[in-house]
């Protein structure tokens, strides 16, 4: 088929470390008391503030391969370890949120966390391919959106992937702590406001919101295409590794692959996110980050059109 505008795609790479079996939580027993006793003590719920100590705790412990949320519903911690996090580096991460452990909730994640970066089709740059996950604008001026370790890796993007055909020149980039990026057109006539559903239709996006847990929720992307799955967790902080932390994220049970990253997280006719990274792949399943798009918008001073 062939594509007239460019629409909107999905990629980024990276890798983590070692192996591990899940580790099981640890209760915290209060003092040496009576085991009643001790069993109410387990089981009380954390407080907000403390559930806070808890995950500044985790990002103290500095383990590549984790990401963590905090579910309100629960009162714990979420702390979802990929296959690379050892049983010692769990340990590690109870440890430092010491007589608050039993606020953690420790769950497993096949495969890697990794920014998605490959070479393919997409958007490129600096040798690296992307996807775009977003056309904004601001006024008349277009701009694509995608993520920000892309945007880091060079100012001129392509559409092709022997570099002569210009999509435009990067405005603005942010990671880590953020995973945003932007790209001002260098034809705006070549802006479609549509995401592409790779079977030959297209879906318009007339706006952007928040996610929310459970939302059902679709994911474009240059490298696997289109994919669906839920929210399961708001505001996680993701940790790369070699200092690549990055904060507030969406975490999803939706598959992505290398070269998905950058690509557009949405509901409907909603923009909801850019992809960031995560683990697995499109045949076993796993779990995926998204920068939450209302943010980017905000920064940037764009909209969806």
């Amino acid at each position: 088929m062939k594509i007239k505008r460019f629409a909107p795609l999905t990629g980024v790479s990276r890798a983590a470390r070692l192996t591990a079996v899940a580790a099981a939580l640890v209760t915290v027993s209060a003092l040496a008391a009576p085991s009643a006793l001790a069993d109410q003590a387990d089981s009380a719920r954390a407080t907000t503030a403390q559930l806070a100590q808890v995950d500044d705790a985790v990002l103290g412990a500095d383990v590549a391969g984790t990401a963590w949320y905090t579910d309100k519903e629960t009162g714990k911690v979420v702390v979802t370890a990929d296959s690379t996090v050892s049983a010692a580096e769990i340990a590690k991460i109870k440890k430092a949120a010491g007589e608050r452990a039993g606020a953690l909730e420790i769950k497993r994640t096949p495969g890697t966390f990794n920014k998605l970066i490959a070479g393919g089709q997409a958007i490129y740059a600096g040798g690296g391919r992307c996807s775009l996950g977003f056309n904004v604008r601001s006024g008349s001026t277009y701009y694509a959106l995608t993520a920000g370790h892309c945007t880091n890796i060079g100012s001129t993007w392509y559409t092709n992937s022997a570099n002569t055909t210009v999509l435009g020149t990067r405005t603005g980039s942010s990671f880590p702590n953020n995973d945003y990026g932007i790209i001002r057109h260098s034809n705006a006539s070549a802006a479609d406001g549509r995401v592409y559903l790779y079977n030959g239709s297209y879906r318009d996006i007339t706006g952007a919101g928040n996610a929310y847990v459970g939302q059902t929720v679709q994911r474009s992307g240059s490298t696997t295409g289109l994919h669906s799955g839920r929210v399961t967790g708001l505001n996680a902080t993701v940790n790369y590794g070699s200092g690549d932390v990055v904060y507030g994220m969406i975490q999803t049970n939706v598959c992505a692959e290398p070269g998905d990253s950058g690509g557009a997280l949405f509901s409907g006719s909603t923009a909801l996110g850019l992809t960031s990274g995560g683990s697995g792949n499109c045949s076993s399943g796993g779990t995926t980050f998204f920068q939450p798009v209302t943010e980017a918008l905000s920064a940037y001073g764009v909209s969806v059109f």
